[in-house]
């Protein structure tokens, strides 16, 4: 049976015994762990990997662990990408998120655009946030990522592209199906530093929309003559950028502070 994981963001100490927030504690008594029980923390926003921990005691409610040792481990790609989307409908949101984490994007920026079916403002759009960043989390436990991808406040694509915060994040590259793209794979390959993904909802992005992106300096690329969906393209795109650039894993274990 593999170790489970729990994400537990704050910084830990070998030889550290502590109680699990009440989330993580639900989770590990779901799992039916018992004292003694191996399991693996990570989150530790000081020195990333993970920790090796044990679990001490499981009460009806709380659920204390002893930390052990640090692994230094990191499992992302090499290249940093920073997928930006016109939020999908439904569920598919969720489910893009999921399997984004899980190819290694390094965050994730929900965007209203000009056909966005999915309209969130204030309180809704926080809560909205909320649930995907958990579903980021859940991933990663599951993938073995060590570093959860931050799910940015929802924002318009106007008021994004002005950020200057945006841009010292890489260059730029929307997916599209205008003739003349540049074949994604061929960016690929001259292009290794971090980029943005930028792609449109089901009904694609505007023409507006695709001119305010090229004045801003990004690159339209193109995955094929095929018409993918959105959350279809974009894990595409993720998949060339990202998994032939994963980090093969190698790990030390470290048991001092």
């Amino acid at each position: 049976m593999a170790v489970p994981r729990i994400h537990l963001p704050q910084p830990l100490d070998a030889g550290q015994t502590l109680a699990l927030p009440a989330e993580a504690a639900r989770h590990v008594q779901v799992l039916r762990l018992q004292p003694g029980d191996a399991l693996t923390l990570f989150g530790d926003p000081a020195r990333g990997g993970e920790w090796r921990a044990r679990v001490r005691s499981m009460g009806r409610r709380d659920v204390t662990v002893v930390v052990e040792a640090h692994v230094a481990v990191e499992r992302e790609p090499a290249r940093a990408v920073h997928l930006a989307v016109g939020m999908p409908a439904n569920e598919r949101m969720d489910w893009l998120v999921e399997k984004a984490t899980e190819l290694g994007v390094a965050s994730i920026q929900p965007l209203r655009t000009a056909r966005t079916v999915l309209r969130l403002d204030g309180e809704r759009a926080a809560r909205k946030v909320a649930h995907w960043q958990a579903v980021a989390v859940a991933a990663c436990e599951q993938c073995g990522g060590n570093r959860v991808p931050v799910v940015h406040p929802v924002r318009g694509l106007t008021d994004w592209l002005a950020d200057p915060a945006r841009a010292a994040l890489g260059a730029g590259v929307w997916l599209s199906l205008a003739a003349g793209s540049v074949p994604l794979a061929a960016w690929a390959a001259g292009h290794g530093g971090p980029c943005h993904v930028v792609l449109g909802p089901e009904g694609g992005l505007a023409d507006a929309e695709e001119a305010a992106l090229a004045q801003a300096g990004f690159t339209p690329l193109s995955l094929g003559a095929r018409t993918l969906r959105s959350e279809t393209a974009a894990l595409a795109a993720l998949a060339c950028l990202t998994l032939g650039q994963l980090q093969p894993g190698a790990a030390h274990t470290d048991a001092s502070v």
